[in-house]
């Protein structure tokens, strides 16, 4: 793979989105959990979302359950959904970490290191990738979504 829109994933309905749909939209990459002490977070996200989607502002969750086991199944991702009334695309549960990586945060990871090098420290770590793919911005799992609000508008200028 070359580039990030030569990437894709499966939605957790089963269909398989091409990056490429998100070509010259701002994306920020996040890898979710259910039963995590972060898990508001799904809300502060949909709202992001729901303010910038018409300013090309594409937000997507990745589930992963290699954190304490804290995205266990579908059931409990589905509930955690229906609570927090995500509206942004929800990806197949994947894996962030080691050999069983998903090809997105594989690529991720190799373009934006952090103090933990390429390894992912827990869940809702968080990836912004500029409309032209010439920068990451690469945000700690404590950091809310609403303080990430000034680079989502820098990037969309």
């Amino acid at each position: 793979m070359s580039t990030f829109y030569d990437l894709q994933a499966e939605l957790s309905s089963g269909k398989t989105i091409n990056f490429s749909d998100y070509k010259n939209k701002l994306v920020l990459i996040v890898n979710t959990a259910s039963k995590c002490w972060l898990t508001p977070q799904y809300e502060w996200l949909d709202a992001l979302h729901q303010k910038y989607k018409d300013s090309w502002l594409v937000i997507l969750g990745f589930p992963c359950n290699q954190f304490a086991n804290q995205e266990p199944d579908e059931k409990t991702k589905s509930a955690c959904l229906l609570n927090y009334w995500v509206s942004f695309p929800i990806f197949k549960q994947v894996d962030v970490n080691w050999e069983t990586t998903h090809p997105v945060f594989k690529y991720l990871k190799k373009q934006k290191f952090s103090f933990f090098g390429s390894r992912i420290k827990w869940n809702f770590t968080k990836f912004l990738i500029s409309k032209d793919w010439t920068q990451v911005i690469r945000f700690a799992p404590t950091t809310k979504p609403e303080d990430m609000e000034k680079s989502i508008l820098e990037l969309l200028e």
